[in-house]
């Protein structure tokens, strides 16, 4: 892409969330507006960043909460880009009809605009994480945008576990994968499993950079959240830690389970360092990958 930069800051916004949609908004917005200052070019907000996690419960009443995308919460954000000059991915919870959700993140360009959506294409269905009940998946599949700081790609959250997703936005042409996230611990679960949890998560994403040779932005939200109502359960504790990794897996930045401003600078060139010395786009097979369009081989 003509004119785009070598290097850019990137600033991840790891925030708590309240059951105000418009009091998340603003906290977004002014963070944006921090990163920009400190010279961010990227900034990228949580999953679902308006509103507390909704998947703790299956409630009718909180598909209230959907906006259609582009919306309100797009054009309050666009005016921000356009005011810092910064590329904002914005994770929505979006209304496309009557009865029809999705769980999308919208990339809008450093001139404000839209410049496309990107919905969740794997949907988890787990206790608190009930997101089936809510969002359809997404049917546009994995995608590569061109912005102000070069292609990019946003995944969400669940598909961070999916290195087919990963590949196939990084096949388009994508320097930085982007991976908007609501995660953490259910607080019985967290005394035994919650280090190994933290470091698979970790694990898996640097995967995604080491494999496509190319950077990975993780955000998360904190803080505990519980849902009032039957069903809402017993809360849950978003763990943070959102980090960005170069080509290598290498973390460059990295919070810890407060709020926090995540920047760190991306370096285009170390893409291309990193693929010649470890060509693994080179020697891909892509004659023998046929069998991976199958849900399972093991049948004799």
């Amino acid at each position: 892409m003509k004119g785009m930069p070598d290097k850019f800051k990137i600033g991840l916004v790891q925030m708590s969330m309240r059951d105000d949609p418009e009091a998340n908004l603003a906290k977004a917005v002014a963070r944006i507006r921090e990163a920009a200052q400190q010279g961010a070019a990227l900034v990228c907000l949580p999953e679902l960043f308006r509103t507390q996690y909704i998947g703790q419960r299956e409630d009718h009443a909180l598909f209230d909460l959907a906006e259609p995308v582009p919306g309100p919460t797009t054009e309050t954000l666009g005016k921000i880009a356009k005011e810092n000059s910064v590329v904002v991915i914005a994770p929505l919870f979006e209304r496309r009809a009557a009865g029809l959700y999705h769980n999308t993140a919208a990339v809008i360009d450093a001139d404000g605009k839209v410049k496309g959506i990107y919905r969740k294409m794997h949907i988890p269905d787990d206790p608190s994480y009930y997101e089936k009940f809510y969002f359809t998946p997404g049917d546009l599949g994995f995608r590569a945008f061109d912005t102000k700081v070069g292609p990019i790609g946003t995944l969400v959250c669940w598909d961070q576990w999916y290195p087919e997703g990963a590949r196939l936005t990084a096949l388009q042409g994508a320097n930085i994968l982007l991976y908007p996230t609501a995660i953490g611990w259910h607080p019985a679960e967290k005394e035994k499993y919650g280090e190994q949890q933290l470091d698979a998560w970790k694990t898996i994403q640097r995967s995604h950079a080491i494999a496509n040779g190319c950077w990975v932005a993780a955000v998360n939200r904190v803080g505990f959240e519980q849902l009032g109502g039957p069903g809402g359960g017993a809360g849950i504790e978003f763990w943070g830690h959102s980090f960005v990794c170069d080509p290598f897996g290498v973390v460059v930045a990295e919070a810890a389970e407060d709020e926090a401003l995540v920047l760190a600078q991306v370096d285009l060139a170390r893409i291309e360092e990193v693929r010649r010395n470890w060509p693994f786009l080179r020697d891909r097979r892509i004659d023998a990958y046929q069998p991976i369009l199958n849900r399972w081989l093991g049948e004799k």
